[in-house]
């Protein structure tokens, strides 16, 4: 057994090797608390909820460290705009993240760590840098001197000299355009720490190194982000950590986003779809299928046309479970192992679509088996679905996704049965009296409401349409 996945520093496939045999360390770049999520922030985390389950079900010890960066210009912009204290628009904004997270069915990290929780690790990492030539102090900053690290710009794979850097108001005293603030000087109002070169606050780049330092060490196996962050935020980071003296991320893992009319979503063009939103109208697990399962680097274009493909699709998956699942007249517990097809799919770079394939292919062989009643086969094709939705985070039988369908009122399931009942009783006495056209009036009748009537040899079954 060995995983591959993509690393984007080698650009290529890569087969992955463990710094510690058994385990693995990733750091993943988390949310920037200025504003509420939108779905395309939340597919970062639930793509490497996903990478790390499958780490969890190859036998590895997975730490898992993601951030909340929640001191940031856009962050102290939004409590001038609002009349707000900073901290409260971040805290309020990090709850929102991780209720998204919660809802669509992340694992918690191992540890999550805040930007403003690390300020002396800060500290001594830029005395590190400035001790060694690599950084400088002025006008109350202190910049990264890219010119002083030779590998700057592999990552992203640029010319130095064709480099625009970003800049911010204030950075001034920079003996190259092209460094980058670490530390930014105080202005007033805005937040500030004491430091050996004067108050202020910390640049976006430095918390990632410093944090990734303290909870990973010298080195770790994986850092992750989206395509976004490649230039300028890993970039500057690996600079920060390597020049530092780390040997920082061995792989390097990027997923791509979530686009509206070939735009990436974002706050900045209008056009994100809050995650608070979208589950008052998609059930989660649903919302979870459809951000999970394209693959980790590829595009999804979002569309409530697309979402509702993936509401019947995942609706065919749960429809064989529900059927053999009566069948068996108990629980099904998942299989032990998931099948090799599916196992060879993930452990070749995450391939999420193809294995989602393979759940498929099992669900048609489960409903053959029902068809012909062979109650040994759909209930042993039942345990493998199990086992590789449970992998995904997608099993509907799972603790989780059945404790998130009470708390949205779907306990009313047995209230809506019984209604439902009286009226196929109705259509049965018609079909029993040879009344066709009552009959069909009355399944027309509950399509029109929604749900699906099928007719099966222990009598007929509703679902929703």
């Amino acid at each position: 057994m060995t995983i591959r996945l993509y690393d984007t520093s080698a650009r290529q496939i890569r087969d992955f090797s463990p710094l510690t045999p058994g385990c693995v360390s990733i750091y993943l770049c988390g949310a920037t608390v200025q504003a509420a999520p939108h779905i395309g922030h939340i597919r970062s985390g639930l793509n490497f909820d996903i990478m790390r389950r499958w780490f969890t079900y190859r036998g590895y010890d997975v730490t898992f460290v993601r951030n909340v960066t929640d001191i940031d210009d856009k962050i102290l912009a939004k409590a001038g705009d609002q009349g707000r204290p900073w901290w409260a628009i971040g805290y309020e904004n990090e709850r929102a993240f991780n209720s998204g997270y919660d809802v669509l069915g992340c694992l918690p990290p191992t540890v999550e760590p805040r930007a403003t929780g690390h300020v002396p690790e800060m500290i001594e990492m830029m005395r590190g840098l400035i001790e060694r030539g690599h950084a400088y102090a002025a006008d109350g900053n202190v910049y990264f001197d890219v010119r002083s690290f030779p590998g700057y710009l592999q990552l992203s794979n640029q010319e130095l000299d064709n480099l625009l850097q970003p800049s911010g108001e204030g950075e001034t005293g920079k003996r190259d355009p092209r460094d980058f603030a670490m530390w930014k000087a105080a202005k007033p109002g805005e937040p500030s720490w004491e430091t050996p070169w004067g108050r202020g606050r910390p640049g976006w780049h430095l918390e990632c190194s410093a944090m990734a330092h303290k909870y990973l060490g010298e080195s770790f196996d994986i850092h992750g982000g989206g395509l976004d962050l490649i230039f300028p935020h890993h970039e500057n980071e690996i600079a920060q950590a390597k020049a530092f003296g780390d040997d920082f991320a061995s792989y390097w893992v990027h997923n791509a986003w979530v686009t509206m009319s070939g735009e990436k979503m974002s706050k900045s063009l209008g056009n994100s779809v809050l995650v608070s939103e979208m589950v008052k109208h998609w059930r989660p697990i649903v919302l979870r299928y459809y951000l999970g399962t394209p693959h980790y680097r590829s595009m999804i274009e979002y569309s409530e046309e697309a979402l509702r493909e993936a509401e019947a699709a995942f609706a065919r998956i749960e429809g064989f479970m529900q059927r053999a699942t009566e069948l068996a007249g108990k629980t099904v517990e998942p299989a032990d192992e998931v099948p090799p097809a599916f196992a060879e799919a993930m452990d070749d770079d995450f391939g999420v679509p193809q294995a989602l394939a393979v759940v498929h292919t099992t669900v048609r062989q489960g409903n053959s088996a029902l068809t012909a009643d062979d109650k040994e086969s759909a209930v042993a094709r039942l345990a493998e679905v199990r086992a590789m939705l449970g992998v995904l985070g997608l099993d509907p039988l799972d603790e989780q996704w059945a404790d998130a369908s009470a708390s949205r009122g779907d306990d009313l399931h047995g209230v809506v049965d019984s209604l439902v009942r009286l009226v196929l009783d109705q259509r049965q006495a018609a079909r029993a009296r040879k009344d066709w056209a009552a009959a069909d009036a009355i399944r027309d009748q509950l399509q029109h409401a929604g749900l699906a009537i099928e007719d099966t040899p222990s009598g007929p079954r509703w679902s929703l349409s």
